[in-house]
């Protein structure tokens, strides 16, 4: 979330990174300030009454040492009445916080001055494509048809157990995911990453720190038997392993990543461009995590995406880069790039990975922190990829690879798979 400091000192630059997200609400800016300026006042009150207690605690004590114990009663006497109002004035502050505290977790992050104003998807900035599409052969089949084809991924069994977006893969389909996962958990530890296994169900605190509580709970799947969360991405666990930490400016730069599964309501999504493997309430994603000093948050970010990107160099696909524009970023991203492969069969593009930068959001939230060498502890700078997911990532590996001996794996992942061919 955003600092109580920053909107008060900078009301007009606040206002206008929130026109460039279209936030629909910039009143709540003057709401907030109007309520720390109370807040800082019964502070002010609560403070001066503090140290009128202790002045008339120390004189207390003078006198009974002096044994004017008498005088001592009756000044006393006279501090009980300030004992109410400490309480009324604590209960009052309190009040306040949580009015306060209410507010500002309603907005979202402010965007980088490079993020451009925009209402959707058709506003987003494209930075860079990368190969050319696929030259696929007449009659070429989309994923969902070739996957019936080959009797690789069943989608018609995974409703029947759990329901649509639950998808059961099968023989090969269940090779070439374990492969994916493979290759880019082995890629990612190669660049520096370490590999953590972290739980699929975060608490409420979790959930909160990384920002998808209380802005994404009806997309998320909720045990409520325990108040519990099923994870939307290996994100919300692996940043919340610093919550509440204070490190060292030396352990910067932090990096894992995580493969886990992924789960994510989705409501409202149907129509023929959620079809087949293009949106899942179940997929499977590798992430990549980085906590890092705020001076260098934007150039690892442009890392991260270089990453990414060599990855999907390495699986021969044609993509491009976005950079989403202020109203299709998510609540809490500073800057997201987007990368998107095509797909010759469908004849579009398909998001496969977001890269973002948060600044000091999430780690606002966490109370996630670092000391210098001058002892100063300030927030550090979260960052995450996809990197990558892979239900999308299938799709265009089978639609792009068609051929009339079957779908031909990419080289990169032959070794993970052991076999050259789905047919």
């Amino acid at each position: 979330m955003l600092q109580v400091n920053y909107i008060r000192e900078n009301r007009e630059k606040v206002l206008e990174g929130l026109s460039v997200r279209n936030f629909k609400h910039p009143e709540l800016v003057d709401e907030i300030i109007k309520i720390d300026e109370e807040r800082r006042q019964v502070q002010t009150s609560l403070d001066n009454l503090s140290a009128v207690a202790k002045a008339a605690a120390k004189q207390i004590g003078e006198l009974m040492r002096s044994g004017k114990k008498e005088e001592a009663e009756a000044l006393k006497a006279e501090t009980t009445s300030n004992k109410e109002e400490h309480k009324n004035l604590s209960d009052q502050l309190t009040e306040v916080e949580d009015a306060l505290y209410g507010l500002i977790v309603q907005l979202p992050n402010l965007p980088h001055h490079l993020v451009k104003q925009g209402s959707a998807a058709e506003d987003n900035e494209v930075v860079y494509e990368h190969g050319n599409p696929a030259d696929l052969p007449e009659g070429a089949l989309p994923h969902w048809e070739l996957t019936a084809k080959y009797d690789i991924i069943d989608f018609e069994l995974g409703t029947k157990i759990t329901g649509a977006g639950f998808p059961v893969y099968k023989g090969k389909g269940a090779r070439l995911q374990r492969a994916l996962i493979n290759f880019f958990l082995d890629h990612a530890t190669e660049k520096g990453y370490r590999e953590m296994q972290v739980p699929h169900l975060v608490n409420e605190a979790s959930g909160f720190g990384t920002g998808q509580l209380p802005d994404k709970e009806g997309q998320m799947y909720h045990a409520g038997v325990d108040n519990l969360y099923l994870i939307p991405t290996a994100e919300v666990p692996v940043t919340n392993l610093y919550r509440d930490v204070i490190l060292k400016e030396e352990e910067l730069p932090i990096k894992n990543t995580a493969y886990t599964p992924c789960f994510r309501r989705e409501a409202g999504s149907y129509g023929a461009h959620v079809r087949g493997l293009n949106r899942l309430h179940q997929f499977d994603k590798v992430e990549i995590v980085q906590v890092v000093h705020p001076d260098k948050s934007y150039e690892v970010l442009e890392d991260m995406s270089a990453y990414v990107q060599s990855l999907l160099q390495e699986l021969g696909l044609h993509y491009r880069v976005l950079r989403l524009c202020g109203g299709d970023m998510g609540f809490t991203s500073a800057m997201t790039y987007d990368m998107e492969v095509w797909s010759a069969a469908q004849q579009r593009w398909l998001e496969v990975s977001s890269v973002s930068n948060f600044e000091t959001y999430q780690s606002n939230r966490l109370k996630l922190r670092f000391k210098g060498a001058s002892g100063k502890t300030q927030l550090a700078h979260t960052l995450n990829g996809s990197a990558l997911a892979l239900p999308r990532i299938v799709a265009a590996i089978l639609e792009n690879n068609q051929t009339e001996k079957g779908v031909k794996i990419p080289e990169a992942l032959v070794k993970y798979t052991g076999f050259e061919y789905i047919d």
